[in-house]
């Protein structure tokens, strides 16, 4: 039975369906539970046996293979559905006796009453639109202090509890403090909450979040929230994992939450920044947040392979962090739970899939973080280069013609030309093959070369990529000599990649006679050429423009050496197996090489790139997509397999959750992320409040986090996770700080957390909220607090991440040379979320307390309690560093030592220490002095009492909130 069914309908469980005749049928509450107990398996989206599925409606209510339709609305005696289900012969009872228990009578009645009333057809909750509830007779009204408590209290009432009374100072301000900020509060700050709290609670509460929120620690805490979705690293990932200059990033994120941008905004600079109208340096570094996928720089793995991996990364990555739906099962067959076509799968595909990367080492489109100037000079180049490629582009109807008397000279295999002048070269080839076509031909003003994939069936592209890197074109005469025809300049069909095929000739070094296309696109690495790579996605083509009309005498012959250099990775292949050779005679490109305003943008083009590569910065991979004459041909994967395709589609949402999307069928990444937070799709508020309370609460309203759909959990109370997605998108305008902020001045969470044995039986979990919650500390948290209560924590913000301590020889199996430096200086002892992230080795201290390796999108971190926590924060040389230097603070504040460890308790459990707590540390420590320590200079300079510092930073109450 699917886990969510325990929740979502506890009162069925007790007593399943009672005084069926009279009820009205309701399909999610009542019908839809036994159609995934019993028959979906076969009956779903992986299998549609005898062509039925209990997913759409519309495929229950059509004829089945059987030639009998399933459910006929209305009429149960007539609905094949009920006949099987209440038959006894094995061979036509449903479900089949191997696949599970038949239905109970119970049970076949509510379906008979369902379709007798008519087979009325509801959404999953999660698909429907959120919808404010009344909440009415209320018992203790005067416990409600903000509008969310309505439904905290209706709950609580109504499994007949009662609130647990209010939490102390210490206690609230620890808990808001971590849950804001994600440090301990200081000592002084509690004493003054505490002075303040007898004079006016609720004004001191609210002057302590107003504080917690305007701190910077706050976009640092929520942060690493952001990082497990968006699954932020500082190393490429897979099996080299090298580093990988992202962190600008990261820092956007802090910054974006501590300046409280609004989330609508936040998510259409994140998945759109760089489609948006002129955008600003910020807005297209904000798109990194999908480059965080990985790339592979194995040698001989397949760039096209690792491509399709990254957009497949990004598809699922959108849809758990935005929609909480596991997209990812739609990519072999419709969603088995869901209603999500296996095709609407693909089209969703064609937003990511249109990206400029493709799995490349240098990791392209790059954005070099050197300024506004840097912006504004790219962009002006990148439109000059438009404005020249559309120029060429635009002179259309040429008559081409081929080269007559072709003849081939193959450099390795073979090489023949058809009738039609086609191309094909055949045989083993090597590395910088050169191809040679010489042909007759007339006068001409310019020369087409068309490349084509090996297959004419587009379902077999895209196939091995082609570049050609070097040209050469000479007129041979009669007498066989040889005269060099000097090239203007190069027009494409479209620009792809870091590569610009041409903007000019040059001569290449050695007094070689090959003139190399001069490139890259934009300012740093790749290749020059023409061509396409890691796949050639269809035919290209280029059009070579010679500085003067080439006329041609009797007997002469043109010749064309077409080279093909080295690639990076040779595995992926380079070589040119079908290309035709076609030259024209048209006073159109005469004019266009003789343009003096066009030889300007030239002129002005390779200059700005010249000041565009001296200029400094780091660069970090962003999103960019194709242009629109180069866009991929999306299709759908015959059960996933990338490598066999099937009919092509356009860009779209699934019809399921369409309300709000205006991309049409053709749109792009900015309507995919103005869909998303239209206010009409109905999932997007629901989840990010819902993370909210998950963060604070320690379980969210929905415990499943990463799936709303019907095989997640059910939400432990509808109306309140509603009410809190309309006021996020509506009263607080999508800002995460408003919504924290009225749920930790709610009466809910003001609660004390201590728990009544009545409260355990009840409600476990805590998903009543009828106490406060207490939930073990974060990874980072850990780390952090142990830092800011020994008064080492550095605030600096920003820059590159940092190497803290860590056990010697983590790295020491780490397939690359690279080193954990640690850090010197305030760098040892920042916040974690500024901590390296090395997939293939993460920090240590980290993942033992559930923190993910960020190889994918994680929706929550599932806490657990092991042994090997404790081996952490006792033996870590980081903790143990912290340990003593919270001995060395309590040494300096003097006293008795008692006073001191009571202090010392206080600083990391805002918890007073009692009479008992104090003897037991100090009889600790007595024990400790006993012992020899001559070999542990690490202790400092008190070695008992940088043990019993780290006892008490090792204890329930330090490591929980």
């Amino acid at each position: 039975m699917p886990r969510f069914l325990n929740i979502l309908f506890p009162v069925a469980l007790i007593m399943p369906y009672p005084a069926v005749a009279e009820a009205e049928i309701l399909f999610n509450r009542d019908v839809r539970p036994i159609f995934l107990k019993h028959c979906t398996a076969c009956h779903g989206g992986v299998k549609e046996a005898g062509g039925i599925s209990m997913i759409f409606r519309e495929r229950l209510l059509i004829e089945g293979e059987s030639g009998k339709i399933a459910v006929v609305p209305g009429k149960p005696e007539e609905s094949e559905m009920i006949r099987r289900v209440r038959h006894t012969d094995p061979d036509e009872i449903m479900p089949k006796p191997k696949h599970g228990p038949p239905l109970v009578e119970a049970e076949i009645a509510v379906l008979e009453k369902w379709i007798s009333q008519g087979a009325k057809w509801e959404e999953h909750w999660a698909f429907m639109p959120p919808a404010e509830t009344e909440v009415r007779d209320l018992k203790n009204e005067a416990w409600v202090s903000q509008p969310l408590d309505r439904f905290v209290l209706k709950g609580i009432e109504n499994a007949g509890l009662s609130p647990s009374p209010e939490a102390g100072a210490p206690e609230w301000l620890r808990r808001v403090s971590f849950d804001l900020t994600g440090l301990p509060p200081a000592v002084d700050d509690v004493k003054a909450l505490e002075a303040a709290w007898e004079t006016d609670g609720d004004k001191a509460r609210e002057e302590a979040v107003d504080k917690l929120l305007a701190s910077p620690a706050y976009g640092e805490r929520w942060a690493a929230v952001w990082l497990d979705l968006a699954r932020y690293a500082d190393t490429f990932g897979f099996e080299k994992d090298p580093h990988r200059d992202i962190w600008p990033w990261r820092d956007w994120v802090i910054r974006s939450l501590n300046a409280d941008m609004p989330y609508d905004q936040f998510t259409i600079e994140q998945l759109a920044g760089d489609l948006l109208p002129d955008p600003t340096p910020d807005q297209i570094l904000a798109t990194a947040f999908q480059r965080n996928s990985q790339t592979n720089t194995e040698g001989g793995t397949d760039d096209e392979e690792f491509r399709v991996a990254a957009v497949i990364d990004r598809m699922s990555t959108t849809w758990t962090t935005w929609q909480a739906t596991t997209f990812g099962c739609v990519q072999c067959h419709s969603h088995p739970y869901d209603p999500i076509a296996h095709d609407e799968f693909y089209e969703f595909m064609d937003f990511y899939n249109q990206s400029e990367d493709s799995d490349l080492n240098y990791e392209f489109p790059k954005l070099k973080l050197a300024g506004a100037d840097f912006l504004k000079l790219e962009k002006e180049t990148r439109m000059l280069r438009e404005e020249l490629d559309a120029e060429g582009r635009g002179i259309s109807d040429v008559a081409w013609a081929n080269l007559r008397d072709i003849q081939l000279t193959p450099q390795f295999g073979t090489l023949e030309a058809d009738e039609s002048g086609l191309i094909t070269s055949e045989g083993t080839l090597r590395r910088g093959v050169t191809h040679k076509v010489s042909g007759m031909t007339g006068d001409f003003d310019a020369m087409k070369i068309s490349i084509f994939p090996e297959s004419d069936d587009p379902k077999d592209w895209p196939q091995i990529g082609v570049m050609v890197t070097d040209f050469l074109m000479e007129k041979v005469s009669a007498d066989g000599k040889r005269t060099a025809i000097p090239m203007a300049e190069v027009i494409a069909d479209y620009l792809v990649g870091p590569s610009d095929p041409m903007s000019a000739f040059a001569q290449q070094p050695g007094g070689e006679k090959f003139k190399r296309f001069i490139g890259p696109g934009g300012a740093g690495g790749g290749g020059a050429g023409f061509g396409e790579y890691p796949r050639l996605t269809g035919p290209r083509w280029f059009v070579l423009l010679p500085e003067t009309r080439v006329g041609m005498g009797e007997g002469e012959r043109i010749e064309v050496s077409l080279k093909q250099g080295a690639n990076a990775n040779e595995s992926q292949g380079t070589y040119l197996r079908k290309f035709r050779i076609e030259v024209a005679e048209d006073d159109r490109y005469a004019t266009l090489r003789s343009n003096a305003e066009r030889a300007e943008k030239w002129q002005r083009v390779m200059s700005n790139r010249d000041r565009l590569a001296a200029m400094k910065g780091t660069e970090v991979p962003v999103m960019r997509d194709r242009s629109t004459h180069g866009k991929r041909d999306t299709r759908v994967f015959a059960r996933g397999n990338r490598m066999t395709k099937e009919h092509p589609v356009k860009a779209d949402v699934p019809d399921l959750l369409k309300q709000g999307y205006e991309g049409g069928k053709d749109g792009n990444r900015l309507d995919l992320a103005r869909w998303l937070v239209s206010g009409e799709n109905p999932l997007t508020s629901r989840v990010m409040v819902n993370r909210l309370w998950g963060e604070v609460f320690g379980i969210g309203i929905v415990e499943s986090a990463e799936d709303f759909g019907t095989s997640g959990t059910a939400p432990s109370n509808l109306a309140l996770l509603d009410h809190l997605a309309l006021r996020f998108q509506g009263e607080h305008g999508w800002s995460m700080k408003k919504a924290l902020r009225e749920i930790v001045l709610s009466s809910a969470y003001r609660q004390t957390s201590k728990a009544t044995p009545e409260l355990i039986e009840k409600d476990p979990k805590n998903q009543l909220v009828a106490r406060g919650p207490r939930n073990r500390l974060t990874a980072e948290m850990v780390r952090d607090q142990a830092l800011a209560v020994s008064g080492l924590l550095a605030p600096k913000m920003f820059g590159p991440s940092v190497f803290p301590p860590q056990p010697a020889g983590v790295w020491s199996s780490v397939y690359s040379g690279a080193k954990w430096n640690e850090s010197k200086g305030e760098d040892r002892y920042r916040r974690s979320v500024y901590t390296y992230q090395k997939r293939t080795s993460g920090f240590p201290g980290f993942l033992t307390f559930d923190a993910p390796s960020r190889d994918v999108c994680t929706a929550r971190r599932i806490v657990s309690n092991t042994p090997l926590q404790a081996l952490v924060t006792m033996n870590d040389p980081a903790h143990i560093e912290a340990a003593a230097a919270l001995a060395d603070r309590m040494r300096q504040r003097g006293g008795s030592t008692s006073d001191q460890l009571g202090w010392a308790y206080f600083a990391a459990t805002q918890i007073h220490a009692d009479a008992e707590t104090v003897a037991e540390l100090t009889s600790l420590y007595e024990d400790l002095k006993r012992e020899d320590h001559t070999t542990s200079a690490k202790l400092g300079a008190d070695p008992a009492l940088t043990l019993t510092a780290n006892t008490i930073l090792n204890l329930d109450a330090a490591l929980s909130k």
